[in-house]
């Protein structure tokens, strides 16, 4: 009897010990890590932003006080924690020039799940020629009626690229320029963190040249306030902008640069300044 008893608890604690485990691995949260590209030059620390968000409906809340580490080539080069707007801003640093594709997860964490987000950072010599690219310019059409109303669009799977659009700026970005493809959203700071995600992973799918993404409210203000600011800052290179809207295109002329207009036809919507070009093969012509 006595030896019946003992079999009995050994097994009660055997079953019961996994199902311990489990309910500790059901009770974390499901998380969802947003990141944003950075720009940099060679040696000099790039600021990365971070916003992790719980999954779901119900858990969309920014998740604060998390730790984070920030990955390259599957090692840890840099940790932080998010805020209680469940932001974050790690930097790296690194002496190679390119586009260096890095990933964020959350760390060890009592109460969030392992998650993962990535980006790229553009390390670029500031000499470089840089050419800015509105991400309609990239597609074959846009929506009838687009929930981002000016520059840019929201660049769904659905979207399908210009034909030869990949293959041209290729062949520009193969030796001589850097490229900024340029995504607009009119909605919450979230919405942008989400803008940066699904343009890399349209562009990767569709195998256009790594650049740096840079997500902007929309108008063509705030555009030129940001190519302002890009000049201000050392990159006097960015001398040239390809799109489709005259918003993008204004943005640009206003400032005495170069501006490339993706269109059919000459029409009276195109600004008087700007070069007209019907494809990507002629837009690469004009570059």
């Amino acid at each position: 009897m006595n030896q019946l008893l003992r079999s009995t608890v050994v097994c009660c604690l055997v079953v019961l010990s996994p199902g311990a485990n489990l309910s500790e691995a059901v009770n974390k949260a499901s998380g969802t890590l947003l990141v944003k590209d950075a720009l940099t030059t060679p040696g000099q620390p790039a600021t990365i932003e971070i916003r992790l968000n719980g999954k779901g409906l119900l858990t969309a809340d920014a998740m604060g006080g998390e730790p984070l580490d920030l990955l390259v080539d599957g090692e840890v080069v840099g940790t932080g924690m998010t805020g209680g707007d469940g932001r974050a801003f790690l930097r790296y640093s690194t002496k190679t020039p390119g586009v260096i594709p890095i990933q964020v997860r959350v760390g060890k964490s009592s109460r969030v799940s392992t998650e993962k987000g990535s980006a790229n950072v553009a390390v670029w010599e500031q000499r470089n020629p840089i050419v800015a690219i509105e991400m309609t310019a990239l597609m074959e059409s846009a929506p009838a009626t687009s929930p981002f109303p000016g520059i840019g669009v929201k660049a769904g799977p659905q979207q399908k690229p210009i034909p030869d659009a990949a293959d041209e700026l290729a062949k520009l970005t193969q030796f001589y320029y850097r490229v900024i493809y340029v995504v607009s959203v009119a909605s919450s700071d979230s919405d942008r963190f989400r803008a940066n995600v699904e343009a890399r992973d349209w562009l990767n799918a569709n195998q256009f040249p790594p650049g740096y993404i840079l997500v902007l409210p929309p108008g063509e203000e705030v555009l030129g306030a940001k190519l302002d600011e890009l000049h201000r800052e050392g990159w006097k290179t960015v001398k040239i902008g390809v799109g489709r809207s005259r918003a993008f295109v204004e943005a640009f002329l206003k400032r005495r640069l170069k501006a490339v207009m993706l269109s059919e036809s000459s029409t009276d919507h195109v600004p008087r300044r700007a070069q007209v070009a019907k494809d990507w093969k002629d837009v690469r012509k004009k570059l």
